[in-house]
């Protein structure tokens, strides 16, 4: 018997393949240790985080020691220094300088003729004026003699008229002589004053052409040479200029209106002049003047303050940086200026009113904020009215960080 092999049947070409092996998974352990590895670097992170934000760095504080010593307020400004009293000589008639007798730094007396103008122009107004009031005393003396015999027809014509031996037009006639010749008579007189006033008139001007000193004193200007010609037609010319008195001299200075509330007289003032930088002229404010001066629209006024000159060093002219004391505390408590505008780092100034402050003194290593009572400020020291400091606290006046560059932590005014 015989057996047949039949083949096995093909495969569809679009039959499903047959499903493959599965991997085999990780184990827990691996993936634990990945969690773990994870959260360490978080952790690490965060500890390195919190350690650059929040670490602490070394801080040096600034001290000053509370004090007792003076504070003084004043105010500084320029001036010039001039004489007390300095008199202008002028010329009240126009000529020629004919001679000079002053110079500069000539020591003058009251009357000393100082320069004299050509006399000869006013020397003929005098003679004609002279000769004008003879004329007019030769016509009064004329007329005074007509009149006489105007008088001798008038009292003869009334003695005739009263005997009918001459008609009443013939005394009228007289009596209007005699009363035309003491009209004239009278003007005549009129005419002697008037050329009496004219000749002294032109004594005065005379009398101009010699230019004395008014005042006893020192020449400090002359402004005329001779042979030089002065007009005084329109304006008194200046021909010098005399200080009364050098050994007392006065400085003007120009305080701006900010700092003239405060300044009154009898105020101290020290000064000096770039003549001698390295002395120090007191001097005592005699006058606050009330009349302002205005230039590019900054307004200032006038303080005089009077110093004596005893050495006459102090020249008139010279430029004077003046310091006027307004005020002045004794012996009294103070700190430093900066250290009422410190503040810590990290803390923030308040308002506090103008006549308070806060100041913050080092105790136990650490800053402690003091509220005081300030009085007199001169803008380097500040007077500390109560008794919330005693000399020898530490107040900070700046700080300085040790990670940073070095610098003081000065904050603005509390």
């Amino acid at each position: 018997m015989s057996t047949t092999l039949t083949p096995a049947p093909a495969a569809p070409p679009h039959a499903a393949p047959r499903a493959a092996t599965p991997r085999p998974r990780p184990k827990k352990s691996f993936r634990r240790w990945i969690y773990a590895g994870t959260i360490l670097l978080l952790c690490a992170a965060g500890a390195a985080v919190w350690w650059a934000t929040h670490k602490t760095t070394g801080i040096r504080y600034t001290t000053v020691a509370v004090d007792r010593g003076n504070v003084t307020r004043s105010v500084t400004a320029t001036g010039t220094v001039n004489p007390v009293l300095t008199i202008i000589v002028g010329s009240y008639v126009s000529g020629v300088i004919q001679q000079l007798f002053c110079d500069y730094n000539t020591r003058v007396k009251k009357g000393q003729v100082c320069a004299k103008i050509d006399p000869r122009p006013y020397q003929t107004v005098v003679d004609q004026a002279t000769a004008n009031l003879a004329m007019a005393n030769a016509q009064l003396l004329k007329d005074r003699v007509s009149l006489g015999l105007m008088k001798l027809n008038l009292e003869r014509a009334t003695s005739l008229q009263q005997n009918d031996y001459v008609t009443l037009s013939a005394l009228d006639s007289a009596k209007n002589a005699y009363d035309q010749a003491a009209a004239q008579l009278a003007l005549d007189s009129a005419s002697v004053l008037g050329r009496e006033a004219e000749l002294k008139a032109a004594r005065v001007n005379l009398g101009y052409t010699e230019i004395v000193s008014p005042v006893n004193g020192t020449v400090v200007s002359r402004n005329v040479t001779m042979g030089e010609t002065v007009a005084a037609s329109f304006q008194t010319p200046t021909l010098f200029l005399i200080a009364t008195d050098l050994t007392k001299m006065e400085v003007d200075a120009n305080i701006s209106e900010s700092d003239i509330g405060g300044m009154k007289d009898g105020d101290s003032a020290v000064f000096t002049v770039e003549a001698f930088p390295d002395r120090v002229f007191t001097g005592v404010v005699t006058q606050v003047r009330q009349s302002p001066q205005t230039v590019q629209n900054v307004v200032t006024y006038d303080v005089v303050v009077t110093v004596p000159n005893g050495d006459l060093a102090l020249k008139p002219g010279m430029t004077a940086t003046t310091r006027i004391i307004i005020a002045r505390r004794e012996n009294v408590v103070r700190v430093p200026d900066q250290a009422l505008r410190y503040v810590p780092g990290g803390f923030r100034s308040g308002s506090v009113p103008a006549s308070s402050g806060r100041v913050w003194v080092l105790r136990g290593g650490r800053p402690t904020a003091v509220p005081v009572t300030v009085g007199l400020d001169d803008d380097t020291n500040a007077e500390i009215v109560g008794r919330e400091l005693a000399p020898g606290d530490l107040v900070i006046t700046g700080e300085e960080r040790a990670n940073a560059t070095s610098r003081a932590a000065v904050r603005g005014p509390l």
